[in-house]
């Protein structure tokens, strides 16, 4: 029998998370029967969306939520060989036995010297995520000018850089001067640190004075109300996230955007890259693509070791990453 390590929910978050809303626990995996396969994690994300979902989609003693890239050692199933690999929605789990359904193999011709980490970065959900916000929810097109908060993360550092491929001008906002020089070496046009900025409002009319067509939303909060001000006309918003009320024990309110929405005609949008399944297996061929031609740049914030996954959970809710954060087994 395998012995499985398991990241518990102890209980709900209240604010941050801190290390006692975290269980470490250690079980006895059954063999797989038919039609099941045993998994074992090779790395393992952590994503922002964790925070919010865990309230609504799990209950204290829940396993952590979150995908894997990992490699099956045992299969009684036809379509999982054994040393195959696939991105599983397995959680916080070191070892899994799994039915299979929720299995996704790795990209046939997974190229050997990609990292298979990519699977849950810039070949993978926030890729995905990227690439559908653009060409699904704002429709960009070429010569229109782009914003994009938490611009230097997993999902904003990909969306600018498929604007670039458009044909597009982006302007990125990131909390450190090590951010904004990455964003500047993915070859954004304007990049500025929002923490140490005199005024967002001036910030952002020094970087494109006409306003902006698009807006890649993953912020929310004050960073949202002042950006929807500088919109053009029939500008388009993509929302995506709103990483800065995740951690909020009290619900932030106002300013209200209606009257500069109704005003400047704008469009609002959330958003979720599962709507656009369907499209995943063309999607990611076109991901790989520009990775491989080197139109598309992947950095990744790599945390080693399983018992880190809290640590490394806590990190992105506080910025420390720049590119996709992810635990190496």
């Amino acid at each position: 029998m395998v012995q499985a390590k398991t990241w518990i929910l102890a209980q709900h978050f209240d604010g941050f998370p801190k290390d006692s809303d975290f269980e470490l626990k250690v079980e006895e995996l059954r063999a797989p029967t038919d039609g099941e396969v045993l998994l074992e994690a090779l790395f393992l994300s952590v994503d922002p969306y964790m925070r919010p979902f865990s309230k609504f989609r799990m209950n204290e003693g829940d396993v952590m939520i979150g995908s894997q890239v990992a490699k099956v050692i045992q299969s009684n199933n036809p379509a999982f060989a054994v040393g195959s690999h696939v991105v599983a929605r397995c959680g916080w789990r070191s070892h899994a036995v799994c039915d299979g359904k929720d299995l996704v193999p790795v990209m046939p011709g997974w190229p050997q010297d990609v990292s298979l980490s990519l699977a849950l970065g810039a070949i993978g959900m926030p890729g995905l995520t990227a690439l559908y916000g653009i060409e699904e929810v704002l429709g960009l097109q070429g010569g229109e000018t782009l914003l994009v908060n938490a611009a230097a993360g997993a999902v904003g550092s990909v969306v600018g850089q498929l604007a670039k491929i458009k044909g597009c001008r982006v302007v990125g906002s990131a909390g450190s001067d090590a951010k904004v020089a990455f964003l500047k070496e993915l070859g954004f046009d304007e990049a500025f640190n929002y923490k140490t900025v005199g005024s967002l409002e001036e910030a952002l009319k020094k970087a494109s004075p006409d306003g902006y067509n698009c807006f890649f939303e993953n912020v929310g909060g004050p960073f949202s109300s002042v950006a929807i001000q500088q919109m053009k006309n029939f500008g388009r918003i993509a929302v995506c996230g709103s990483i800065s009320t995740y951690n909020d024990t009290t619900p932030q309110t106002g300013p209200f955007p209606h009257f500069t929405m109704i005003f400047k005609q704008l469009k609002m949008e959330g958003f979720m890259q599962s709507r656009w399944e369907h499209k995943h297996p063309e999607s990611l061929k076109r991901l790989m693509g520009w990775f491989k031609e080197g139109k598309l740049q992947s950095r990744e914030h790599i945390t080693r070791g399983f018992e880190k996954m809290p640590v490394a959970f806590m990190g992105i809710l506080q910025g420390e990453n720049i590119g996709k954060a992810v635990v190496a087994v």
